[in-house]
């Protein structure tokens, strides 16, 4: 996992026993890594249906890392000291391809890994989203904020999803005393993206390496929170690891906030790309506004940010230049 500039290596713990489910995927894959060097054992779960095993290629002969084709609305039966679980299509264009298996995954994932952790007495943490809370009319967005989301739009599968879970996991909690923590992750970027899952960020560096047009739907005033994903793996340890009442939900993702076409001007800057934007009507339902308001993540879990989104998507390019070049995007 790429180190984050400065930072000293944290000191090892004692080994655990750790499920990531979707941990082939973008955040999962660097989570894996962060947790086995940390000195871990790492259990990973995931059907592949977005994550990729190249993702997860070099751990495959660490010895403490152990690969299970498994989808999350089946029961797992495994022996574990933790679960972190991440497993969802979390781009438009994955988690509108088949609504209801997204559900599924969301609410059905959710409670047979609340399941296994209640039989396990193991801590578990849920991977939500920024998306609960929908087109937001309060910004920035605390997590006392409920949310404004349509509950029958395309959007809905994967935001109602996750609001399910979070009520999952709190009942869990209340009924069975099961220590949960709930992670509202917002958007998260850097290498392993996938390069055709419809997310600005990826979008954008790809359309601008290859010269094409870069596309912007709406007026490009919308705004967004970019958090790069060693920040954002830093931040879910820090709350998986935190004392058992804090139990979230959290905000985690960087307060810097950006428009649609602030972003495709760094992009086309760092690239040196010649790309011209072209503008396309908004998606229904497309949030105007989202940046997280993370004083909690400050205050109960000494967390935020350090990596600016202009390094970061240095990092990013540079991923994404070499997948193209071998021809994988």
């Amino acid at each position: 996992m790429m180190e984050k500039p400065g930072e000293a290596k944290r000191e090892y713990h004692a080994r655990k026993r750790i499920l990531v489910t979707g941990g082939a995927g973008f955040v999962g894959s660097h989570l894996c890594e962060a947790l086995l060097a940390a000195g871990h054992e790492v259990l990973c779960a995931d059907n592949f249906f977005t994550g990729n095993k190249a993702n997860i290629e070099s751990l495959l002969a660490h010895p403490y890392f152990e690969l299970i084709r498994h989808d999350v609305t089946f029961p797992l039966y495994v022996e574990v000291d933790e679960i972190y679980n991440l497993a969802c299509p979390a781009s438009p264009i994955h988690y509108q391809h088949d609504p209801v298996q997204t559900l599924k995954t969301s609410v059905h994932g959710a409670i047979n890994m609340l399941g296994l952790a209640k039989r396990l007495k193991a801590r578990i943490l849920q991977a939500s989203t920024s998306e609960v809370y929908g087109d937001p009319n309060v910004h920035p967005q605390p997590e006392e904020y409920w949310g404004n989301v349509n509950p029958i739009g395309p959007r809905s599968c994967y935001d109602e999803g996750k609001r399910c879970a979070e009520t999952l996991f709190f009942d869990y909690h209340r009924q069975f005393r099961l220590p949960i923590k709930v992670a509202r992750i917002f958007n998260t970027y850097g290498p392993r993206m996938h390069p055709n899952d419809g997310r600005v960020v990826s979008n954008f560096i790809v359309q601008a390496l290859r010269g094409d047009p870069i596309t912007i739907y709406g007026d490009g005033k919308q705004t967004r929170s970019f958090c790069f994903v060693a920040d954002m793996v830093e931040g879910l340890r820090r709350l998986m690891d935190a004392p058992e009442d804090v139990t979230g939900p959290i905000n985690l993702g960087n307060p810097g906030e950006f428009t649609m076409i602030e972003l495709a001007e760094a992009v086309i800057r760092l690239t040196g790309s010649a790309s011209p934007m072209v503008f396309r009507p908004a998606p229904v339902d497309d949030p105007r506004q989202r940046q997280p308001d993370i004083t909690k993540a400050r205050s109960r879990l000494d967390w935020e940010p350090t990596i600016p989104l202009e390094q970061g998507l240095v990092h990013t390019i540079a991923y994404f230049d070499r997948l193209l070049t071998r021809g994988n995007a």
